[in-house]
């Protein structure tokens, strides 16, 4: 949800956000020196200090955890990917795979053996080398600690055996086949530095600074709910960015972001997390400002209460005992009108939503037939709800078996105004079917959430070219182990029909085929009325081309900046003075290819075949 991000990102605004770990965590050194704490104030990115240039994108989302293990919302596994180098990454021109920190890969007939050969150019900001032994170990510990499977352990549940032959050679055994192998989206760790945590379940890894790591960025300093401060890795074996030094600045009020970028406080504003129709259209013909407005890679979505529960059997929360029936819920949603959403909140800058997997996917894309689809119907709404025995009284009040007016607690963010917005509908809507609703926008929606303390809530997933992760959060596997857990599940659903289609598409290595099972998960997710996708929004962000002369989106014809699938954007971002462009510039000012010169990849002839085969996923 982050999530909301996408992880999942998670992912992860994931709409849906992650427990925030205890506070309490063990002091341990996790750095390769004690940096002096940085200063918190804006800077512009032509005026740092030393001629320094700093790039500083303004955000709606705070950090749950700088700890790849715990971490799900975007902003955070954004971090991450500019932190730590995975095994693979993914080309910002049409997302296939490409060489991470593994140079090459091969399967055995089988597919249950994967050997990959790890780079010996890769180096940790504290000057070791990067080897297999560090990937083992992260895998490992994922395997063997339950808090260290938090965020991504659906990846390494199928593992039998990892081991690291030599400092280049990674070896990974499977219980059965996997068609995420080339695209294990796991942030590798140096175990140098990680095997001295006692508890991965409460380290946050967010008390000492600089943090090691081996990716274009290194993590320098942060500060809760304000800044994440990054400096460029000059031994980045891909090539340093161009930017000397990188700041996401939390701003609570969109509104407050946009203003910082009109006066140059800021270089970037991606919006809770797009900007608004009005201030998109306000940023537009501004002076030095750019908006890039494309096809997003998230869906959002009202997600009911199924009646929450952990793995023990043992019940959660409180939702309302009327939404266990799923005619009140398909009820509900044949109550909302989708196109309305689209034309009055969204304004056109998103598409009526359907299926769980946004048109941008298009293999995996799913739409219901004509007779499947839960269609604006009012009165049919009105129909199945006198059907499942929730009758109007006299007030004109839908009442439960308990004889009480219903009345559903909707969960939103404080932070996204089209939450806001779409709730007011929904108070409309539900209130002609007799049914009350009460909004309840809170800046952190995550105790309540992961409690079971709600019947509805506004959710929303960044979705990666291969969905598995995002459709791994509905399983029921994914819930927490008792109520005293944290689990990775999304909204507490657990189907066994959903369960084996998703064994079905994680072991199919055809993509004709998992493609065809992917739409059949996306069809029982649907039918259940658990989630309802009212849209996918367009990825509608701005940034200022006096501070940013060219940047990378992701896919290149017509995609996104901020919460890539890599870390291109920033890598490539060009400084507006440097006289290095490395591009020419798109209609709106975006790059669609990444800076000339600085995609040379080792080997890249010899994978220049591996193309994507729907086998990654990713959470943010």
């Amino acid at each position: 949800m982050d999530t909301n991000d996408q992880h999942g990102g998670r992912h992860r605004i994931p709409g849906r956000t992650r427990l925030v770990m205890a506070a309490g965590a063990a002091a341990l050194t996790l750095t390769a020196g004690l940096a002096t704490p940085l200063s918190p104030a804006p800077q512009r990115a032509d005026a740092a200090d030393g001629g320094q240039k700093v790039l500083t994108v303004a955000v709606a989302q705070s950090v749950d955890s700088l700890s790849p293990f715990l971490a799900v919302r975007l902003l955070s596994t954004s971090i991450h990917r500019l932190t730590y180098e995975y095994l693979t990454n993914y080309d910002p021109e049409d997302n296939h795979v490409v060489p991470g920190l593994a140079t090459r890969w091969k399967s055995s007939p089988d597919k249950l053996t994967w050997t990959y050969t790890i780079r010996s150019d890769s180096t940790w900001s504290d000057g070791r080398r990067a080897t297999a032994e560090d990937a083992a170990w992260t895998f490992n510990t994922m395997m063997t600690d339950p808090g260290a499977a938090t965020a991504n352990g659906s990846f390494v549940s199928n593992f039998e055996e990892v081991t690291a032959p030599s400092p280049t050679r990674l070896v990974i055994r499977l219980k059965k086949p996997q068609a995420t192998m080339t695209a294990l989206d796991v942030p590798i760790v140096p175990k140098h530095v990680w095997e001295k945590v006692d508890d991965y379940a409460k380290f946050n890894n967010d008390q000492h600074f600089p943090v090691v790591g081996n990716g274009p960025f290194v993590l320098t300093g942060y500060k809760a709910d304000s800044y994440v401060r990054l400096k460029a890795n000059k031994d980045f074996w891909r090539g340093a960015p161009k930017f000397d030094e990188l700041v996401f600045r939390y701003y609570k009020d969109q509104d407050a972001a946009v203003s910082a970028l009109r006066k140059g406080e800021v270089s970037f504003v991606a919006g809770s997390p797009s900007l608004t129709p009005a201030q998109a259209a306000s940023l537009r013909g501004a002076k030095g400002i750019h908006v890039n407005d494309a096809p997003g890679r998230r869906f959002y979505a009202l997600a009911t209460n199924p009646g929450a529960k952990a793995r023990n059997g043992e019940k959660m929360g409180d939702g309302h005992p009327s939404l266990l029936d799923r005619r009140v819920r398909n009820a509900l949603f044949k109550a909302v009108d989708r196109k309305t959403i689209i034309d009055k909140v969204f304004q056109g800058h998103a598409v009526e939503g359907a299926g769980y997997i946004p048109p941008r996917f298009s293999q995996y894309f799913w739409r219901p037939s004509a007779g499947q689809e839960l269609a604006y119907d009012p009165a049919g709404a009105a129909r199945l709800l006198d059907r499942a025995g929730y009758r109007k009284n006299g007030d004109g009040r839908r009442v439960g078996k308990d004889g009480e007016p219903i009345e559903y607690r909707v969960l939103c963010h404080a932070t996204d105004p089209n939450d806001k917005a779409v709730g007011k509908y929904l108070q409309e809507w539900w209130s002609d079917l007799g049914i009350g609703v009460t909004l309840n926008c809170l800046d952190n929606v995550t105790d309540p959430w992961l409690a079971g303390e709600y019947d509805l809530a506004f959710d929303g997933w960044s979705v990666n070219p291969d969905p598995d992760f995002v459709l791994s959060i509905h399983t029921c596997a994914a819930l927490p182990a008792t109520p005293k857990d944290t689990g990775a599940t999304d909204n507490f659903i657990c189907d066994r029909t959903y369960d084996d289609l998703y064994a079905r598409q994680l072991a199919e290595y055809d993509p004709a085929k998992r493609a065809g099972i992917v739409k059949r998960m996306q069809a029982r997710l649907y039918d259940l009325g658990y989630m309802n996708v009212m849209a996918y929004p367009n990825a509608v962000e701005a940034y200022r081309t006096d501070q940013i002369e060219s940047i990378t989106t992701m896919p290149a014809k017509a995609g996104n900046i901020y919460g890539q699938d890599g870390y291109w954007s920033w890598w490539s971002a060009v400084p507006a003075d440097s006289g290095d462009a490395g591009g020419d510039s798109s209609s709106t000012g975006v790059v669609v290819g990444i800076v000339a010169g600085a995609v040379v990849l080792a080997g890249l002839v010899a994978f220049a075949a591996v193309r994507r085969r729907a086998t990654a996923g990713d959470r943010e």
